[in-house]
């Protein structure tokens, strides 16, 4: 029989209705939680700050494929705390004591430009780190087996390909990072934005590429 897609939360993976015996989909049975730049599963309390890690979280959940969109239990939204007017000081100290600015990824809650990670320094420290930076050996090659499968780690795809099946292409995927702001989902990139979490995972994605199973952060 053809395969089809597995549509639980956490899944993604491919089966056959003669090969899906019990326990082998691993899913997520309840919604995530988004507050303070924190994701979370309410099924099993699993978190991250990363989306791209939050969506790899295994699922907490056993049972068979299936191909029925599944009902997600609703999660109780976090209590809003009352809060003072921003200023430029707690700005400031917030985006020094948020873990995704301070890894240099995109923060919706303190703005786009991430702070900088290696700060420039004088001339004479400069030129030193330069030195020691041009003295490392360059990186060994990645040595790719063209058959051997792998998973494409783009945001929006996850398909499995083999390097001599990939092109320009033959990914589908969304190249801008995810948004969550007042309860809102969304992708920048392709500026969409709805309310429920299986909205935003159907999101299509909006720009083609190669498929890539180790991407750039």
């Amino acid at each position: 029989m053809a395969k089809v897609r597995c549509q639980r939360i956490g899944c993604d993976a491919m089966f056959s209705e003669d090969d899906n015996p019990d326990g082998s989909c691993t899913y997520h049975d309840a919604g995530p939680i988004f507050h303070d730049g924190m994701k979370e599963w309410s099924c099993c309390k699993k978190r991250s700050h990363d989306f791209s890690l939050f969506l790899e979280i295994p699922g907490c959940k056993t049972g068979k494929h299936t191909t029925e969109k599944p009902v997600l239990a609703k999660a109780a939204a976090a209590p809003k705390l009352p809060v003072s007017a921003p200023t430029t000081t707690t700005n400031l100290s917030s985006k020094d004591t948020c873990s995704r600015c301070r890894q240099g990824f995109f923060c919706s809650d303190h703005g786009s430009q991430a702070r900088e990670l290696n700060p420039k320094t004088s001339n004479a420290s400069g030129d030193a780190l330069g030195g020691l930076q041009a003295a490392q050996p360059p990186p060994a090659k990645k040595i790719i087996d063209i058959n051997h499968p792998q998973i494409c780690k783009n945001k929006g795809c996850g398909r499995t390909f083999k390097e001599r099946d990939n092109h320009d292409t033959a990914c589908s995927y969304h190249p801008g990072p995810a948004v969550f702001h007042d309860r809102m989902r969304g992708w920048k990139c392709c500026d969409i934005h709805v309310k429920e979490f299986d909205e935003f995972m159907s999101i299509p994605p909006c720009a083609k590429g190669w498929h890539n199973a180790d991407p750039l952060p």
